[in-house]
C-alpha cells in the first residue's frame, strides 16, 4: 500500500509538499523524503507527533532516544514502521527546528492499496520551504505580535491558532494528482 502525505507550513504562504512512500516504509524514511523534497540538512535533531483532529499532539516519534525518565514508550524513527500508525486522514507535526518549535503540518491525504514503492517520492512542490534552522532572536522578531502579546513560551498552542489556515490542505491544483508507481 501507498501513502500520500501533503505537508504545508504556517510560515510560508503556497508551500506544499506532496510525498508517496511505502506504507511499510519507516518514519526515518518520511523524515529522510521531506527533507530531500525541502533541501533540509538530515544531521539535525527532529521530531514527529501524531495528532487529533485539532492539531493536538500525542505520541512522539523521535531521531533519538534523548534518555528521558519519562515512563512513556519511546518511539525512534528508524524502528517505527509508517502503518503501525498511520491512518486514512491521519495528522502528524514534524518539528525540524527543535529551538524555535517549527514545524511542518502534515496530513495523510490518502491510501493506494495493491501498490508499493520501493523509495519515497516527492510527487508534487510547490513554493520555497521556510529556512530550516532560524536564529531564536529572529524567530523572535518575525513573531513580534505574539510576544507583545505576552507569549512567553511558543508551544502548541501557538501553531494551530486561529492564524494557521485547515483549508491549505485543499489547496487547488493539489486535489487532481496522479500517483506515481
Amino acid at each position: 500500500m501507498i501513502f500520500n502525505f501533503r505537508l504545508v507550513s504556517d510560515e510560508v504562504d503556497n508551500f506544499r509538499r506532496e510525498i508517496n512512500i511505502d506504507a511499510d516504509a519507516t518514519f526515518l524514511d518520511l523524515r529522510n523524503a521531506i527533507c530531500d523534497s525541502v533541501g533540509y540538512d538530515k544531521n539535525q535533531m527532529c521530531s514527529f507527533f501524531l495528532c487529533d483532529n485539532n492539531w493536538e499532539k500525542g505520541k512522539e516519534i523521535t531521531l533519538e532516544d534523548m534518555g528521558s525518565d519519562s515512563d512513556e514508550d519511546i518511539y525512534l524513527m528508524d524502528e517505527t514502521v509508517l502503518s503501525d500508525f498511520v491512518d486514512d486522514g491521519q495528522r502528524l507535526i514534524f518539528v525540524f527546528d527543535y529551538m524555535t518549535d517549527r514545524c511542518f503540518f502534515i496530513e495523510m491525504k490518502k491510501s493506494i492499496p495493491g501498490k508499493n514503492l520501493k523509495d519515497p517520492v516527492c510527487v508534487a512542490s510547490m513554493g520555497a520551504a521556510p529556512v530550516q534552522m532560524m536564529d531564536i532572536d529572529e524567530y523572535e522578531s518575525k513573531n513580534t505580535p505574539a510576544v507583545a502579546q505576552g507569549a512567553d513560551d511558543f508551544d502548541e498552542e501557538f501553531y494551530g491558532s486561529d492564524e494557521y489556515n485547515d483549508d491549505e490542505f485543499d489547496a487547488a491544483g493539489f486535489d487532481e494528482m496522479t500517483f506515481e508507481d
